[in-house]
């Protein structure tokens, strides 16, 4: 069953970060009058905000993007009980217990990728595999590549909430990725939700 428009500019803007009412209803294959329409509705909700951007010669184009009421459409996997047993685990074992928490599931995690990625003889494989397994948990997470660097993109963040109360979730999930591509390649994070962004953006570079 199809998502009604509204639903589907959502998604599209989160997986985008902004886009114009002119993309949008391009990429819905909508008619502009109803793309504007939608878009309207949805600010008036609060759900997205718009900015008029220069681009040159002849008037600013509108680039619509979401607020942090649109952003809360896509929540974090169990934020609130997550965020307790963290407090829980630092506060009755301390850092230490928590640390040896982060670093179980990042070997986990390491050997799971890893048997689903041991297939794959190129770069471009590797990024095929992970972004289907990393979308598959909930990153929304796809990878391009831009003049000789490759980007690996994660449009959501499930595991927000935890990552917010103990970034050793982001360092371990850095590390990963860079004993994942290989050490004849560099991994790293240029775009990270905790400080502010849109979204996680990692650049691979040789």
């Amino acid at each position: 069953m199809k998502k009604p428009a509204a639903d589907r500019i959502l998604m599209f803007l989160k997986m985008r970060g902004e886009a114009t009412s002119q993309l949008i209803a391009k990429e819905l294959e909508i008619t502009k009058e109803g793309a504007r329409k939608h878009l309207l509705n949805l600010a008036q909700e609060g759900l997205i905000e718009s900015v008029a951007k220069s681009e040159g010669v002849g008037r600013p184009s509108t680039y619509y993007m979401l607020t942090e009421k649109g952003l809360s459409q896509f929540p974090d996997t169990h934020a609130d009980i997550t965020v307790q047993l963290l407090k829980s685990v630092k506060n009755l074992l301390g850092e230490n217990a928590l640390d040896l928490l982060i670093n179980d599931r990042e070997k986990n995690t390491y050997q799971r990728y890893e048997k689903a990625l041991h297939k794959a003889s190129t770069l471009e494989q590797r990024l095929d595999i992970l972004a289907k397994i990393r979308s598959e948990e909930g990153y929304m997470a796809e990878w391009m590549k831009e003049d000789k660097d490759y980007f690996l993109i994660e449009n959501h963040c499930p595991i927000c909430a935890a990552a917010t109360e103990c970034q050793g979730f982001c360092r371990a999930e850095l590390s990963n990725f860079q004993n994942l591509i290989g050490s004849e390649y560099k991994v790293e994070r240029i775009k990270h939700i905790l400080s502010g962004g849109q979204r996680c953006v990692y650049r691979i570079s040789g």
